[in-house]
């Protein structure tokens, strides 16, 4: 028996449910009673994607407290970056024009190349006029709020359209939309956080395998929403593209017959993606793989993944112990990601919906995607469970890590998308479940059988219910930012330096976290262009690495530079190397900011004489020769 795809939510089909007085009723009075229910059916969705914004309000009302002062606790360093993209987007759109891909507004005289960073540019485009009139923290606050709705009710949305009843849907498009993975990736990964387009993308993807809608149509929008998800973050779109295809897979797999009609009717679809793709990102991807600074890849020595983590909560979840927090994976230094986490309950409903509802080709292409993927969030290297070892070839991403734009991927972000699929696969198993149970009124002779249908639904609705109860998240953690120096603002007055003239500025921005300098010139718009960075661009072999990963005559001097700042007294470079690296510079200005009795200070006024101008805390150097004085 094969199984059908089945029609849109709304059809016109009587339910199985529906009294006969609607039927029989004359069609005036059928056609009244009717009016309520179909307005109930046009606000039901909106009242659904209401309270998936009031739960994105409620995960971040810490930060709401105080938008433009606040971020989250575990996000510092990347929300300087962030904060700092924003402002060069809205920068650029407000002296009219699109953000340039090569700039060296940051990391001068070289420049950085933005494709190759999580530059967020499509919401930094659209959050212009925030980030104008009220800060670039404020809209990472908003851009944090919408990517939890918005990714909610953007699977809510593909989930209705794909049969999924209201009730289904809403539960699927909360467990996505504020699942573990996304509430980790809030922490200041707001490329992979903003999560709006991949269940999009997949609809799209599966429409064109099944043959639903118009190829064309569909493949030009699958190219919009490709050539969107480009700017937004490259490194979700690639998880994306590998979850479609293992989807295509098992849609193949379960009706193989039909694959050469399905390819055919999809081609013209996927040829029309491709044109849209390149004619929208062509360039940008052009810069990217073949402008300057382009990077090299090379398969990283990834960290390996744990089954224990799928049902260990972290401490951004409600309903997690002191233990299971302090287990949270460290998958990078200094850095909890656990992205994985669905915890038992929900895996163990997984399993069984998988298995009874196994017929449902929507139940078993959502399943099967999803177990493929939590598989590739395991990694590619040897694991190790208790004293077993299991050899990393026996892991599905072994054999995909070292193909070409795969190296640099983190295998346990593909969670993102897992979580996705489980989402789905609950969704219509739980439909699947429902309708097992008679909607009948009653049978002659069977006392009690109305009240025991009533109780099974009841009962099903509870048990998906406490299945993903164990994913409610707590607000966020908040800390307090640093403020504007006193002077900052008045000191870029003074200076009068002309535009994109760059600017050594203590502390020395990319040297560690957090990067003051950066969040400054975020909130205030200056300097205009600043010598080093926290961002990714290539080392002297080519290969993607961050400003002082690899040592170099600068990063040296850098980083001199920087424990002077922090009160210590290291050796001082020799005078030649010194000279090297501020005639590689150029620097037009100094800014320091510091206490009178810093060593940083005393250090650059023996080498370029005193101050320029001194203003509260921020001593400044305006420099027309960056020669150092003969005795250095």
């Amino acid at each position: 028996m094969r199984t059908r795809w089945p029609r849109g939510p709304l059809t016109g089909t009587p339910q199985r449910g529906a009294t006969d007085s609607a039927v029989s009723a004359p069609p005036g009075q059928a056609l009244e009673a009717g009016r309520p229910w179909r307005r109930l059916r046009t606000t039901a969705p909106w009242l659904v994607v209401c309270c998936y914004l009031i739960g994105a309000v409620a995960v971040a009302a810490r930060l709401w407290a105080d938008p433009a002062g606040r971020e989250q606790f575990a996000g510092v360093g990347d929300n300087e970056l962030f904060s700092w993209f924003l402002r060069y987007a809205a920068t650029a759109v407000a002296h009219g024009h699109l953000p340039a891909l090569v700039t060296i507004a940051m990391n001068a005289p070289q420049g950085v190349n933005l494709m190759w960073n999580t530059s967020f540019l499509l919401p930094g485009v659209l959050l212009t006029p925030v980030t104008l009139l009220a800060g670039p923290q404020v809209s990472l606050t908003l851009a944090l709020t919408l990517g939890f709705a918005g990714s909610a009710a953007s699977l809510f949305w593909v989930l209705r359209r794909w049969g999924a009843s209201l009730g289904a849907a809403a539960l699927g498009g909360a467990v996505y939309g504020f699942s573990p993975a996304l509430v980790n990736a809030g922490f200041a990964h707001y490329h992979l956080q903003f999560a709006v387009l991949p269940p999009l993308i997949i609809d799209a993807v599966a429409r064109l395998s099944t043959g639903r809608g118009r190829s064309v149509r569909t493949g030009l929008w699958l190219g919009l929403l490709c050539a969107a998800q480009v700017f937004i973050g490259e490194e979700i779109l690639v998880y994306t593209v590998i979850a479609s295809l293992i989807l295509v897979v098992a849609l193949a797999l379960s009706r193989p017959s039909e694959v050469p009609r399905r390819a055919r009717a999809a081609l013209p679809g996927l040829a029309a993606a491709v044109v849209v793709l390149l004619v929208v990102d062509g360039y940008a991807l052009w810069v990217q793989f073949f402008g300057p600074l382009a990077e090299q890849s090379k398969l990283r020595a990834s960290a390996t993944g744990h089954p224990a983590w799928f049902v260990t909560p972290s401490a951004t979840l409600l309903f997690h112990t002191s233990a299971s927090a302090a287990a949270t994976p460290r998958v990078l230094p200094g850095t909890a990601e656990d992205l994985i986490y669905l915890g038992w309950p929900l895996i163990v409903v997984l399993l069984i919906a998988a298995a009874v509802f196994w017929r449902d080709v929507r139940v078993r292409a959502a399943a099967v995607t999803w177990a493929v993927l939590e598989m590739f969030t395991l990694g590619g290297a040897r694991l190790h469970i208790g004293h077993v070892t299991w050899p990393g070839r026996l892991l599905p991403w072994h054999w995909l890590q070292g193909l070409p734009g795969l190296a640099q991927v983190l295998p346990w972000r593909f969670s993102i998308l897992a979580d996705g699929a489980a989402a789905a696969a609950l969704a219509f198993a739980l439909d699947r479940a429902l309708g097992a149970v008679p909607r009948a009124e009653g049978e002659p002779g069977r006392s009690g059988w109305p009240g025991a249908r009533r109780w099974a639904r009841d009962a099903l609705g509870t048990v998906a219910v406490l299945a993903v109860l164990p994913l409610v998240p707590l607000p966020y953690q908040v800390a307090s930012l640093t403020p504007v120096p006193v002077g900052w603002q008045a000191t870029s007055a003074m200076l009068r330096l002309p535009p994109d003239a760059p600017v050594l500025a203590l502390p020395f921005p990319g040297s560690g976290l957090p990067d003051q300098v950066m969040r400054w010139q975020a909130n205030t718009g200056w300097p205009q262009s600043i010598i080093g960075g926290y961002f990714l661009g290539p080392s002297v072999t080519g290969q993607a690495s961050f400003y002082f990963s690899h040592p170099r005559p600068e990063t040296a001097v850098a980083s001199y530079l920087n424990k002077l700042w922090k009160g210590q007294h290291p050796p001082s470079p020799p005078g030649k190397e010194l000279q090297a690296v501020f005639d590689y510079w150029r620097p037009a200005a100094i800014v320091v900011v510091a206490g009178q009795q810093s060593p940083a200070v005393r250090v650059l006024t023996q080498l370029f004489g005193s101050p320029t101008f001194h203003i509260g805390q921020v001593f400044s150097w305006r420099l027309t020769n960056w020669r150092l004085r003969p005795e250095h």
